[in-house]
């Protein structure tokens, strides 16, 4: 017997209403062989029976559910507070529900898999769009609206917001050398990222207009994580030349050079300069506050929204691909020095 909620089933339904249980069905089904009287007092027996609170009844009633999903990589992480945080405020002052699911999956071929999976799901039953943060998967098989935030690809089948990662590292570099600052290190993020590839080439150009050398050395690959940030820092910072100033491809990663350098007994600004990439809540609130690139993540999520929003009332988008501009967050972990020393 099928159950509708909560161990309920359809001949419970069926013996409240004073009806069949095939028509239940019919009705459950949206079937257009049942009178309307009697289909809406079916409806009825189920909302005071209390389906009519979950989302698939919601449909049943009206064909939409009025809930937004949003497929996410993790709860834990800034990025993701602040995503969830812009979309709401977009969804709610539209009477949207928002739905997130997050995934314990790392690897980045099991966690397409599970994004694809899940967009099926929920494609037109569970939501009526869908924005999946960091997607990894290319294409969806999907019939509803859905948006990307900061995908993997360059490219995707599907409307795209992202920041102006490549702009926002070369106005941190201009800064840095504008201090003063000729061994500037790197510490790159996760190289299957178009972001991090971006701000990656936002720190060469930014040496090459300012007409100073590639050094490999300065360069070390980091994947965003506080951890690998430290780590990557110690690197730096046990060179025979160490830099005099870092650029963090994310706050995390910035928030692990504090910690390699308080290991190391290295002060900031006074002996390292460190410039990060995000704004997150925390930026603010360590010692120094720390200079940052402010990729506006909450914009990010509004946008997002407003585009899914969009799309399920019938209105197109003009674009694939929309950016959000960022600016440089000036605090007090960098100092001027002589460029001469």
């Amino acid at each position: 017997m099928q159950r509708l909620h909560g161990g309920m089933t359809i001949r419970d339904v069926a013996r409240e209403a004073g009806v069949s249980v095939s028509t239940v069905s019919r009705v459950l089904n949206d079937k257009d062989d049942v009178a309307p009287e009697t289909a809406a007092i079916v409806r009825r027996v189920i909302e005071e029976m209390g389906y009519a609170s979950s989302i698939a009844a919601r449909s049943l009633r009206s064909r939409t559910t009025n809930v937004v999903g949003l497929i996410v990589p993790d709860l834990w992480h800034p990025f993701t507070s602040l995503v969830i945080r812009g979309v709401n405020q977009v969804t709610a002052a539209q009477g949207y529900d928002l739905l997130a699911y997050a995934s314990a999956r790392r690897n980045p071929f099991s966690m397409a898999d599970w994004e694809v999976q899940l967009v099926a799901q929920l494609n037109g039953t569970v939501t009526d769009g869908i924005i999946v943060v960091t997607p990894n998967a290319a294409t969806y098989r999907t019939a509803s609206p859905l948006v990307a935030i900061d995908p993997y690809q360059a490219t995707t089948e599907f409307p795209a917001v992202i920041a102006t990662n490549y702009q926002g590292a070369l106005e941190a570099m201009t800064y840095l050398i504008g201090l003063g600052h000729r061994r500037i290190g790197f510490i790159a993020g996760r190289q299957d990222l178009q972001s991090a590839q971006r701000r990656q080439e936002g720190y060469f150009d930014g040496l090459v207009q300012a007409g100073l050398p590639i050094d490999p050395e300065l360069l070390v690959i980091g994947d965003y994580t506080r951890s690998t940030g430290a780590e990557c820092a110690k690197q730096l910072l046990s060179l025979p030349e160490p830099p005099t100033a870092i650029l963090a491809s994310s706050d995390e990663t910035a928030f692990g050079v504090y910690d390699a350098a308080a290991e190391y007994g290295v002060r900031i600004p006074d002996n390292l300069s460190v410039v990060g990439f995000d704004n997150t809540l925390d930026s603010a609130s360590v010692h120094p506050p720390l200079t940052t690139v402010d990729q506006s993540i909450e914009k990010m999520g509004a946008l997002a929204a407003e585009l899914v929003l969009k799309l399920i009332q019938g209105q197109p988008c003009e674009s694939r691909q929309y950016k959000v501009a960022t600016r440089l967050v000036v605090r007090q972990s960098c100092r001027a020095i002589d460029p001469g020393l």
